[in-house]
């Protein structure tokens, strides 16, 4: 018997064996099936370059652990890299199985306008080799026209059209709850125009936040309109933003006409129609689908012209919230980015450096601890570009001093030179439950910051002189970079964003131009070849089991859930708030210390992105909060 029992589990041990190899075997041909692209510089089909942009367009793509995607509640909406469309477009114009380029902008959800800016450009460089571009989208609104103006033709559905809101809009305000749950909030701060802190010890925003939102909100709204009005002279986009009501009742409540009376769009039809219209252009499809039309897989096409990554000019990209520790692409953590860099400056054969900067900030350690990495290389006799995004603010303007020169667009949103730091107390929110603390103390800060029985007047004291230590110390590193005294960069800081233009002006950023202008400038100032110097991008190699999971949740997401309807699309663009209450909420409770942070910033770059269990995590916060 006991010799039947062990030959059992041989033979069992044997079939679980041969079950796992199978496995293995199985899922890695269909990762390899399924990463497969042609090699760099190989046509990989012939028909219209297909746009199909489910999402938005960002800086550096986050990286979406393989159990959230499994579990079905990583991200929403796919997020798309702006240099890979840039380089797919530009590889278009020369390109002869290209036959045209097609945005699908239903699902498009932003990216902010320096992005919007850029990928237009693009568009424009198409065009200008003699290939059509066609836009579609059931309802256009502000990024998404951005990019639609610089088609050659513009479709909208019927029961769609063109709906502009243009810049600003509200942020939360919490005293009032506070106040109501007897929460103590402890600010700590420096600058006139830092309202990053309103939100928990006012009702509404400051007089002073309100001039200085109203002039940015100005500025950037300006610039958008002048884009689309170059792009697409014949469209009336001053006289129908200014007064979208007398459009509307102009058509009878007819958006889709209004947008085509007032020249926005050039034909109206379902996506059936757009795209036999295409594939009169580029050839039909052997699909038997309605609109079917030959296309290039976006995804495909970058793949097969991706260039290697080896070049002598290093590209250091900080993106999203600057956070202390460790973080994956897409969030800009100091421990990470730091190391990644040092580690590139001792392996590769670096000549110089650009720093590609698209965050608003955050804590004030990791940021000095991203500025230290850099200067390492200056150190080592690299010149340094800065080259920014759609915002470089706050602790994103901290990373951006080592820069010998700094580029930016007239959209960038930067400055935000200030420090606070925010810690809230709940001795009042005890007392209301009838509990209160006491205890013993050998100095004055014994137990501080104590966060149920508050603070005590030497904390408050030291931590603002804290606090007003590092704002000199950021202002000194500014007055350095800008070869200006502190005096001078004081008068503009004080918390105060501004936008790509006047920072130019006030001497903030040096030039106008975007990351290619950069890498060129690092290769002129390292004394290459601006024709043959190539980047090489610093960034942490993705991880291949979480791309092949990546790869089927791709797939399955085969349409957007964004609705298509002037009102409910506004409405499901607008549910942002929800989230931003619990980042709000996180932001006071374990946010770190002392922070260069900018929220005005937040509302202008691409769309952070949402997943089912934190919305469902807010709606549990709200329901505990109203009971």
């Amino acid at each position: 018997m006991a010799f039947v029992k062990g030959a059992w589990r041989i033979l069992v041990a044997i079939k679980d064996g041969l079950v796992l190899l199978f496995l293995l075997l199985f899922f890695g041909a269909l990762y390899a099936a399924l990463s497969f692209s042609p090699k760099p510089g190989k046509s990989v089909s012939s028909g219209a370059l297909l746009l199909d942009l489910d999402g938005s367009i960002v800086e550096q793509p986050t990286v979406v652990s393989p159990m959230a995607l499994l579990s079905g509640s990583g991200p929403e909406a796919k997020e798309y890299r702006l240099s890979d469309i840039v380089a797919a477009l530009d590889a278009a114009r020369t390109d002869s199985k290209v036959k045209a380029v097609v945005l699908n902008l239903d699902g498009f959800i932003g990216g902010g306008q320096v992005a919007m800016a850029r990928v237009g450009k693009a568009l424009d460089g198409v065009r200008a080799a003699k290939k059509p571009v066609l836009a579609y989208a059931t309802l256009y609104s502000d990024d998404s026209y951005q990019l639609a103006a610089h088609a050659s033709e513009v479709w909208s559905d019927p029961l769609g059209g063109v709906a502009i809101l243009g810049r600003g809009g509200s942020n939360l305000y919490y005293k009032g709850l506070i106040d109501k749950l007897g929460v103590n909030t402890h600010v700590y701060r420096v600058g006139t125009y830092k309202s990053f802190v309103e939100p928990f010890i006012r009702t509404d925003q400051s007089p002073e936040a309100k001039q200085a939102n109203q002039a940015l909100a100005g500025a950037l709204w300006q610039n958008w309109q002048d884009d689309v009005a170059k792009a697409r002279p014949k469209a009336k986009i001053a006289t129908y933003a200014a007064n979208p009501l007398a459009a509307a009742q102009a058509t009878g409540g007819d958006i889709a006409k209004a947008a085509l009376a007032a020249g926005l769009v050039d034909k109206l039809g379902d996506e059936a129609a757009f795209g036999d219209r295409v594939a009169d252009i580029a050839g039909e499809a052997t699909s038997d689908k309605a609109g079917a039309f030959a296309s290039i897989d976006l995804n495909t096409y970058v793949k097969a012209r991706k260039p290697a990554n080896d070049g002598q000019i290093g590209v250091l990209t900080v993106a999203g919230d600057i956070v202390d520790g460790e973080a994956g692409p897409g969030t800009a953590a100091g421990d990470t980015i730091s190391d990644l860099l040092l580690t590139a400056l001792n392996e590769k054969k670096l000549k110089a450096l650009v720093v590609r900067v698209d965050s608003p900030g955050g804590s004030v350690m990791a940021s000095e601890k991203i500025r230290g990495a850099i200067m390492q290389a200056k150190a080592a006799g690299m010149p340094v570009v800065v080259s920014m995004a759609n915002v470089a603010a706050s602790g994103g303007y901290w990373v951006s001093t080592p820069g010998d020169v700094i580029f930016a667009e007239p959209d960038t949103i930067t400055g935000s030179i200030g420090v606070f730091g925010i810690i809230p107390s709940f001795e009042g929110t005890l007392a209301k439950m009838g509990i209160t603390t006491d205890g013993v103390r050998t100095t004055p800060l014994s137990g501080q910051p104590d966060v149920t029985g508050g603070t005590t007047s030497e904390f408050d004291q030291i931590m603002q002189l804290g606090v007003e230590d590092i704002y000199r110390r950021f202002v000194g590193l500014v007055a350095q970079s800008r070869r200006k005294s502190p005096q001078d960069i004081d008068a503009i800081a004080q918390g105060r964003v501004w936008d790509g233009g006047t920072a130019r002006q006030i001497g903030l950023v040096d030039r106008f131009g975007g990351l290619e202008d950069a890498i060129a400038e690092a290769a002129r100032r390292a004394k290459l070849d601006p024709a043959k110097a190539r980047p090489y991008y610093i960034e942490k190699q993705p991880d291949k089991f979480a791309e092949f999971i990546q790869s089927l949740a791709d797939r399955e997401q085969d349409d957007s859930s964004a609705p298509r309807d002037m009102l409910a699309r506004q409405a499901w663009m607008q549910r942002g708030w929800a989230m931003q209450a619990v980042s709000d909420v996180k932001s006071l409770v374990m946010g770190a210390g002392v922070r260069a942070d900018c929220l005005e910033c937040r509302g202008y770059g691409a769309p952070k992105q949402r997943n089912a269990a934190e919305e469902h995590g807010v709606l549990a916060m709200l329901v505990g909060l109203w009971r």
